[in-house]
């Protein structure tokens, strides 16, 4: 992961990469290191294990497609052609890209939680003040603060 990391930081210092291609990136090497994780309710059996994928609104899918498969080596997961969205990892999605405008945003990313309980996940959620919501987009979600949906996912 080390020679990937500096593989983007000397195309980034070259000009190659954009700053926002840099992020998004380090973004993917993070979500697909699997080594982001917190710690959450015990007792509602809600407790986060990793992120499982990010999503990514595109303008160019096929050009897209191409930065994931060329520079990471991921392949296409499933396709949801009517929606114009593809999902690329290698045997699971670590990377969705949607053709929605507006682009270049993170429109949100999922968080997988261990034994996975839609019901319990909602009830804990809105005894904290949450109002989860299922939506194409972001699936099984809640709003951060910045209005970010973070999709909730059996890890």
């Amino acid at each position: 992961m080390e020679a990937v990391i500096s593989d983007l930081l000397k195309r980034f210092d070259t000009g190659t990469l954009t700053r926002r291609e840099l992020i998004q990136g380090l973004a993917m090497l993070a979500a697909a290191s699997g080594t982001a994780s917190a710690a959450g309710s015990q007792e509602a059996g809600f407790k986060v294990a990793k992120i499982d994928h990010v999503s990514i609104q595109v303008s160019d899918l096929p050009r897209s497609i191409a930065f994931y498969q060329n520079l990471f080596g991921l392949s296409v997961v499933s396709e949801d052609k009517p929606n114009e969205i593809v999902r690329l990892g290698m045997t699971k999605t670590l990377v969705s890209l949607h053709h929605k405008s507006p682009t270049g945003l993170v429109d949100h990313f999922a968080i997988g939680v261990d034994s996975f309980n839609k019901e319990s996940v909602t009830r804990y959620l809105k005894q904290r003040g949450a109002n989860p919501e299922e939506n194409l987009d972001a699936g099984f979600h809640v709003k951060d603060p910045q209005g970010i949906g973070v999709q909730i996912v059996q890890a």
